[in-house]
């Protein structure tokens, strides 16, 4: 493959994407994941390093992503995926919203066990998996089941 072939591909790919409007709320996702993730740690943090033994931090994860979901829904609805898919008033779509973060709550609480408890690192070193994995799968369940 030459540079112009790669490049051609990666503007061809960027063209449908934003033609679907995939870029667009994957963009917008992202600013209202980095506030809700903000929001988390602001709660996650002071918790495990005041609060809470190295071994419980696992118990700061709900509290911390209970107000951080708070944050998220009304961003992603009226944001992220605005203009996307239908809105349900019968609040099927908030039990589906609650559901995939719960899911969120699951690995966020999983990757903090692991981290914190097995393999005895800082409460900080569990952000990392719960910034860059659980956005990936919230934003594809929350764009294909609950928005979509």
């Amino acid at each position: 493959m030459t540079g112009g072939t790669v490049g051609q591909w990666v503007g061809q790919w960027v063209g449908r994407w934003r033609e679907s409007e995939v870029l667009g709320q994957l963009v917008r996702f992202g600013v209202a994941g980095v506030v809700s993730t903000l929001v988390y740690s602001a709660v996650y943090l002071p918790l495990t390093a005041w609060v809470l033994p190295r071994a419980w931090a696992v118990a700061a994860v709900p509290p911390a992503f209970a107000v951080a979901v708070v944050c998220g829904f009304f961003l992603h609805s009226a944001w992220s995926f605005r203009g996307h898919g239908t809105r349900d008033d019968s609040g099927r779509q908030h039990l589906k919203f609650l559901a995939v973060q719960g899911f969120g709550l699951v690995l966020n609480a999983l990757f903090t066990w692991v981290t914190t408890a097995l393999f005895h690192q800082p409460a900080w070193v569990a952000l990392i998996p719960v910034v860059l994995i659980t956005p990936v799968a919230t934003f594809a369940l929350n764009r294909q089941w609950v928005f979509g």
